[in-house]
């Protein structure tokens, strides 16, 4: 994944972020190559956005 191929602002839900992340690491087998490292930083970031997003929604 390439930093270009997550949108800023994304409308995945954090669940949805966290099976991709989940997915990464079942794929990478527990060790993560630089170019996996860089998607899973993303995704972190993305899903983090998301947590805070479905936080603001609920109160």
């Amino acid at each position: 994944m390439s930093p270009d191929s997550v949108t800023p602002g994304s409308v995945r839900s954090a669940a949805e972020v966290n099976e991709q992340i989940r997915a990464l690491w079942r794929r990478a087998a527990g060790s993560l190559s630089a170019q996996e490292r860089a998607e899973y930083e993303l995704l972190v970031i993305e899903w983090a956005t998301a947590i805070r997003s479905e936080v603001v929604e609920a109160a």
